[in-house]
């Protein structure tokens, strides 16, 4: 297994660029994905969080409503601590049980974590850093999601400055500019991984 690391603030388009990773092959672990599955009515995640925030955070037909989540948590240091206490334990097994299944294989595994320059892990053999203005960022987060601008500059500065995410970056993509701006980024990437795969390196770069 070859691990390689995907991280960029929220409004990147690290999606994107997880999903075209994906299309060439690779297996995506995608720590967004998962928590979004653990958080799935019947889940042991979900219950956890109605016992400590109330039924209020769920919607008529008891999925998540995480907007009301955000509305509870954001403000509120505590309660965030609360819900970290949840959620990141559960998500981190999770991620821990598909990257033992991968152990023994020959694939490019790609980790998508935002919070992956805070989590320090010490055993990928490269990091990838999708990487934007964070006023581009905003701007996007404002068109495409429905934010606010504030709530958008405030979920940017609970994040990993973007120095700090560069600083560990061993290929910055720059997604500033438009879709067919980021293919060829995108390909001199995949070239890079493949570079790696065929060097045998399996741990930190």
């Amino acid at each position: 297994m070859l691990l390689v690391g995907l991280t960029g603030g929220i409004g990147s388009g690290k999606s994107t660029v997880s999903a075209a990773l994906a299309e060439r092959g690779a297996v995506v672990i995608d720590a967004d994905a998962i928590t979004r599955e653990l958080q799935e009515p019947g889940q042991p995640v979900l219950a956890a969080m109605v016992e400590r925030f109330g039924p209020g955070i769920l919607r008529p037909d008891g999925t998540l409503d995480r907007p009301a989540v955000a509305e509870l948590v954001f403000p509120d240091p505590q309660a965030l601590a609360d819900l970290n206490a949840i959620v990141h334990p559960a998500v981190g097994a999770e991620i821990a049980r598909r990257l033992e299944a991968e152990a023994a294989t020959d694939h490019v595994v790609v980790l998508d974590v935002p919070l992956l320059v805070e989590s320090g892990r010490g055993d990928l053999a490269g990091m990838i850093v999708v990487d934007l203005d964070p006023e581009v960022a905003v701007a996007r987060l404002v068109e495409q999601r429905g934010f606010t601008p504030e709530d958008a500059r405030a979920r940017i500065a609970r994040q990993a400055s973007r120095e700090q995410r560069l600083a560990k970056a061993d290929v910055v993509i720059d997604n500033s500019g438009s879709r067919d701006d980021l293919a060829p980024l995108i390909e001199r990437c995949w070239s890079w991984i493949e570079a790696l795969a065929r060097s045998g390196a399996t741990g930190p770069a």
